[in-house]
Formats: C-alpha cells, sequence, structure tokens
C-alpha cells in the first residue's frame, strides 16, 4: 500500500495577486474549502494518509489549517456552527502531516527533491492543489493507486486538451497497453503545439517510486534555472518504465482565474447545494 502522499504547496500563486500576497493560494477556497484541502482528502480517500507539505515562506496559514484552532473550536462548541469543521476534524482524525520549506523556488523537480526527507525510500503520490479534480466514483489518485498495484512503476495523470493548450503542459507520448494506459516512451515540458509529441497532457496528480530522487539529483536545470519533474520521468522512462493513465473524473485548472472560478461554480450547484 501507497501511505504517503507529496504537496508541493511553496509557489506564489502570482496570476491571483493580489490575493496571495498575504494569502496561500492553495488557502484560496472553492466554495468553502480550500484547495488544498481537497487534494489531502483525494490522498486520504487513495490510503495515503500521512501528508508531506513542502511549503515555504508566507505558507503558515497552510500548517495552521491542518490543526486544531483551540480558540475557535471553544466560541463555536455546541453551536449549529460546529458542524462547518466536520470535514476538516475527519482529515485530522485521519491524516498524519509532515512539513518541510522548499527554501528556493527551483522548479518542481527541486520540490519534489525538497521533500525526499519526508516521504523516504518508498513509493510515493504527489497532489499539485492548483489541480481540482472531482468524481463521482473512486478520486484519482485511489484510480492511479490499482494501476500501481499492477505495474510497480512510476505513473502519471493524463488527458487530452486541444493542441492550442499543449505549451501549457508536460506532454507524453507512448504505446496504448489498452485503452487509456500508455507506456511513456517521450516527455516534452511546455512544447509548442507544432514540437508536441501528442495532445495527452500531464496534470497534477503522480505515484512516483523513489529512485526518482537519485534521477532528480543527475537532472540538469532546464528553462528558467528550474528542474523540471518531466524531465526526470524522462530518464526513469528511458530506464525502466513510467506509465500515464487517463484518469476518469473532472479537472479544473484552479491555477488560472477562470479555471478557479468554473471549478467554484462547478461546485456550487453540484455539490455544495446538495448538502
Amino acid at each position: 500500500m501507497i501511505e504517503k502522499c507529496m504537496f508541493p504547496v511553496a509557489g506564489y500563486g502570482t496570476r491571483f495577486l493580489p490575493a496571495t500576497k498575504s494569502m496561500p493560494k492553495e488557502m484560496l477556497p472553492i466554495v468553502n474549502k480550500p484547495l488544498v484541502q481537497y487534494g489531502v482528502e483525494e490522498a486520504i480517500e487513495a490510503g495515503m494518509t500521512t501528508c508531506a507539505l513542502v511549503t515555504g515562506r508566507g505558507k503558515r496559514a497552510i500548517a495552521d489549517h491542518f490543526d486544531i484552532s483551540y480558540e475557535l473550536e471553544h466560541q463555536i462548541a455546541g453551536s449549529g456552527k460546529e458542524a462547518y469543521l466536520d470535514s476538516i476534524r475527519n482529515v485530522l482524525d485521519r491524516g498524519v502531516f509532515t512539513m518541510v520549506r522548499q527554501r528556493e523556488m527551483k522548479g518542481l523537480g527541486h520540490a519534489i527533491l525538497t521533500g525526499e526527507t519526508l516521504v523516504g525510500n518508498v513509493p510515493f503520490g504527489v497532489v499539485l492543489s492548483d489541480d481540482l479534480c472531482i468524481n463521482d466514483g473512486p478520486g484519482v489518485l485511489a484510480q492511479m493507486v490499482e494501476l500501481y498495484n499492477q505495474f510497480r512503476c512510476s505513473i502519471v495523470a493524463i488527458m487530452e486538451v486541444p493542441e492550442e493548450e499543449v505549451h501549457k503542459y508536460g506532454v507524453i507520448a507512448g504505446e496504448a497497453l489498452k485503452e487509456g494506459i500508455y507506456r511513456v516512451d517521450r516527455m516534452v515540458e511546455k512544447p509548442k503545439p507544432e514540437a508536441a509529441p501528442s495532445n495527452l497532457a500531464i496534470i497534477g496528480r503522480y505515484i512516483l517510486t523513489p529512485d526518482i530522487f537519485d534521477i532528480i539529483r543527475e537532472t540538469e536545470p532546464g528553462a528558467n534555472g528550474e528542474v523540471q519533474l518531466t524531465d526526470a520521468l524522462q530518464t526513469q522512462a528511458e530506464r525502466g518504465c513510467v506509465m500515464a493513465y487517463k484518469f476518469k473524473g473532472r479537472r479544473f485548472d484552479c491555477g488560472s482565474v477562470p479555471g478557479f472560478v468554473e471549478a467554484t461554480d462547478y461546485v456550487y450547484h453540484n455539490i455544495y447545494s446538495q448538502l
């Protein structure tokens, strides 16, 4: 069983300034729940109850969210408002939270490497909170765990995107083993449309085997001096095996304002209003 999940949450969230000047972007609420909590709930559902948060300066609110607020709980104890805390209490009862700071923003690969001490020499999940995934059945990570149990290698979640949007993503190409499952041959980070190997884009859900840490250490920085996880996964695919999985469910790009608004509208009308 995969028991650990890493959450790289050190980014600045510049697309949401000025809101994110003093508030972590991962704490932006989709209706009444912060983005990062949706990701943590998905991880816990998949059995990943140890949540490793790779944070940065100005991210204290995330640590505080996954802790008890004695003053607040005392003030609303016995009132109707106490029920509003049920979801986070459930998370705190089931999850264990560890944290380390990423001192410099050097890319997703660097963030993953920063979290190595929290994960150790075991396979682990990764959730990028910007990507909100909504499912009627099992969550994306739970689906990927089933696949990992079969293939025992790193797995990336993918979806088809319009050709004009491939430059926003890491893009894969590979052999289709069965419907929605590919053995990856090639990965390109944010290619130009004419250079993209396909329109199958990686979204913010991964299962990684621990050898990825040594590979990241060997990986040279790419554009903007950042260490790209995609480059490390390409090396891993060449040396062994990386699978790509076209997940079931709906994904919202909450790292962009339009995607955030779309997600809020969807959750309000399809989930929150039915509670």
